[in-house]
């Protein structure tokens, strides 16, 4: 591959006049270094010692580098092709994953239809989904739902896969102007690969969509750095908004951005640009407030209840933080190293023609590395707090999306000028690569393949039925052609009338309809409300009303379970034809 300039703050080439005012001034920021020109010896010559002839040809003056460590078409072509190549890999190693629909997905797209058909004139939403989705139920899921509606279940994973490569490309963006084409595109392959990228990009929930608007706002927070504080107030807070609306926990991001977008601009603002600090959370407040006055209070209860106010879990803490090294301990290593090393020198001096590149203080960068690296341990470390593993391995992408510029920086360091050292790089990847593979993978299988259970289940459809299941976001997801929302009952919740109109919730509720033959079909797994399961089960079997129709084996990550289907003894003829 071409050289690349080497690892430091450079400034590509000025969009503008104006930006070469800024690159001039450098408020201090920049050191720029002049080696002293060699100084010739003067030639003297004695006075009768006579000069050798010239030979008849004479050799051109060959460079002292086969490259130049300034900006260059080729080479912003050359990366860019480079780039696409690893897009291409990401996606083949996204779209291996398969599984049935996850629980999260069936519900966030079944609520989307649902928002679709509302807007198109149906009938009105049947439950609040506001109150308890971690993201605004009026973004996107009918977006998704609408995906869904056109390609199916891969369409609506589509989706999330062209928001992640839309991540990498916007991470190479934003690294090759904090830094240069090399670092920016091992920051695009070594993020490209890691488990959170590969699983958030084949799965159809809130993940993909919030961390590419998180990652248009720190390009744009780089992008605008050298333009006035104005650029950066009027494009950053939309963006950081809507992220934020799209999932709750993207606002841990944000005060990153603004960050980001303050440090980037003091080389050439100096202390003007703390006003970014101010401005964009004062225009994103500003937006915020505007969005819920419009949308209503329900979103600030999701809010609480998914992110600010969550309740403490039961993951082991130690368990936890095995798991964080697992999935992202290696880049974020790399990153660690890459902070110490840019702190200790600016640049690795290639060429003699370095002088050209100007690189940033030390305090510049040991603050923009610890910025980048830290990032990454945000959601591990708030998550650990709370005792709550929940979704932690997608979490954890969006914190290595930040580090993942320094650990490129760590990997061309250690490789070293002139690519002495390639090895180290490519090991360095390949482990990468092998571990989101493998974890991944893993992670995709953690819930069983439904598919036999909804086939199972279409058979035993009858007219307005009632079924319960454990969790019925799934069945809910694939039958909505067949079966409406108040028909579907979880072992989460119940609201049951017995015949002398007496109102029972809970485990009563539960078994009083059973009781009265109200489930035209059951399904238990024991995977979530195991205990309640044991005893509706034995319920099931002392009183003779159900027949358990068949146990259908599955299998995940963690081992290998059965879904128990009963229906009525007494069923309905029609039902009995179909199956």
């Amino acid at each position: 591959m071409t050289q690349q300039r080497d690892d430091a703050l450079t400034p590509q080439a000025p969009d503008d006049q104006e930006n070469r005012y800024h690159e001039e001034r450098n408020f201090g920021w920049f050191v720029e270094d002049h080696p002293a020109e060699p100084q010739q010896p003067h030639e003297q010559h004695a006075p009768h010692e006579q000069q050798a002839p010239e030979p008849g040809y004479t050799l051109p003056d060959v460079p002292d580098v086969g490259w130049d460590p300034l900006p260059s078409s080729r080479r912003t072509w050359v990366s860019r092709l480079v780039l696409l190549g690893i897009l291409l890999a990401q996606a083949l190693l996204t779209l291996r994953l398969s599984n049935s629909a996850f629980e999260d997905e069936a519900l966030y797209l079944y609520a989307g239809h649902l928002q679709l058909d509302h807007l198109n004139g149906g009938a009105p939403l049947p439950d609040s989904f506001a109150a308890y989705f971690s993201g605004s139920p009026l973004l996107y899921p009918p977006l998704a739902a609408a995906f869904d509606g056109w390609f199916g279940l891969a369409g609506a994973r589509g989706l999330s896969l062209a928001f992640m490569l839309g991540t990498t490309a916007l991470l190479y963006m934003m690294t090759r102007r904090l830094f240069n084409e090399r670092v920016a595109l091992v920051a695009a392959a070594c993020f490209a690969v890691t488990q959170s990228t590969l699983f958030m990009g084949a799965l159809a929930t809130y993940d993909a969509a919030a961390l590419f608007l998180i990652a248009v706002g720190a390009w744009l927070a780089v992008r605008t750095a050298r333009r006035g504080w104005w650029l950066s107030a009027l494009t950053i807070p939309p963006v950081l908004v809507l992220a934020v609306a799209v999932k709750y926990a993207a606002l841990m991001y944000a005060p990153i951005v603004v960050a980001l977008a303050c440090l980037a601009a003091v080389p050439y603002h100096a202390w003007r640009s703390l006003l970014r600090a101010f401005l964009i959370p004062a225009v994103a407040v500003g937006g915020a407030y505007t969005a819920l006055r419009l949308t209503g209070s329900d979103i600030l209860k999701g809010l609480q209840s998914t992110t600010t106010g969550r309740a403490t879990g039961h993951g082991v803490r130690l368990d936890m933080l095995r798991d964080c090294a697992e999935w992202g301990g290696l880049l974020f290593a790399l990153a660690l190293l890459g902070t110490v090393l840019y702190a200790l020198k600016g640049r690795m001096n290639e060429a003699p023609t370095m002088h050209a590149v100007r690189v940033p203080r030390r305090l510049w960068r040991v603050l923009m590395g610890l910025l980048l690296t830290g990032t990454a341990v945000l959601a591990p470390a708030y998550q650990i707090w709370i005792h709550e593993s929940v979704s932690l391995h997608k979490h954890i992408g969006y914190g290595l999306f930040f580090a993942a510029p320094m650990a490129a920086l760590g990997i061309t360091r250690v490789v070293g000028s002139h690519f002495r050292h390639p090895q180290l790089g490519i090991l360095a990847w390949v482990v990468l690569l092998v571990l989101g593979m493998v974890q991944s993978n893993s992670l995709y299988h953690a819930w069983p393949n439904s598919s036999q259970l909804i086939a199972t289940l279409n058979r035993q459809l009858v007219p307005n039925g009632h079924y319960l299941v454990e969790a019925n976001s799934v069945p809910r997801y694939y039958l909505q052609d067949k079966v409406d929302f108040g028909q579907w009952t979880s072992t989460y919740t119940i609201s049951y009338q017995t015949k002398d109109k007496k109102v029972l919730t809970g485990e009563a509720g539960f078994k009083a309809a059973l009781t009265d033959g109200y489930f035209d079909v059951v399904v238990f797994d024991k995977t979530v409300t195991g205990a309640l399961d044991e005893k509706l089960v034995k319920q099931l079997r002392s009183e003779g009303k159900y027949r358990l129709l068949v146990s259908i084996p599955y299998h995940n990550t963690y081992g290998s379970g059965f879904y128990q289907v009963w229906i009525p003894v007494k069923k309905n003829p029609a039902a009995q034809q179909q199956q």
